[in-house]
């Protein structure tokens, strides 16, 4: 087995590349990597645990939200370090989504996003916005016991979006500081 050379996920730079198994929103398996989402904006999401309480919040709030972001010309992915069988069996109680769902069991996606509680074996809740040429755009990190704001992420999204500077506080039709 080769071991796995860390990567560390930094703004500004090319994000950690991956390769991971993934339940679709169906329940079905396949592989997907980074670059299958190249040409277009990726919002990356780490949750704790499948079968918890806060994160079905958060994954069926992306989920009802997700055309939002396709019209933005994003993907959306979220995981944690459970299995595929895990997503797989947790789908029925979340019902269909319409992104698809990681498998981090080795902890190498974690890991290179640095959301890994080490001593747990599990993600913290990250945030990660990527730009069509890969490079990591925005990241957030947080304690596991609050979900994150679907609607801060679509306001970041788009304020990135416009290649300006953005005030606290922008959306969408708001002045912005100019070029950045």
């Amino acid at each position: 087995m080769t071991e796995h050379a860390p990567q560390i996920a930094k703004v500004g730079k090319l994000a950690p590349n991956f390769e991971v198994e993934v339940a679709t929103g169906t329940g079905e398996f396949k592989e997907v990597k980074l670059s299958d989402y190249s040409g277009k904006w990726l919002v990356l999401f780490f949750y704790p645990l499948d079968f918890t309480f806060v994160c079905p919040t958060e994954i069926t709030g992306f989920s009802k939200r997700y055309e939002e972001f396709t019209a933005l010309n994003a993907d959306v992915l979220g995981g944690s370090t459970d299995s595929v069988h895990a997503h797989k069996a947790w789908l029925k109680d979340l019902g269909e989504l319409k992104f698809h769902l990681f498998s981090d069991m080795n902890r190498s996606m974690s890991s290179d996003y640095n959301v890994l509680i080490e001593d747990k074996g599990i993600a913290l809740r990250g945030t990660f916005i990527i730009d069509p040429d890969g490079i990591l755009r925005y990241a957030l990190y947080h304690d596991l016991g609050v979900g994150r704001s679907v609607d801060e992420t679509l306001r970041v999204l788009k304020a990135l979006q416009t290649g300006e500077l953005c005030p606290v506080g922008w959306n969408t039709g708001d002045k912005t500081l100019g070029k950045a």
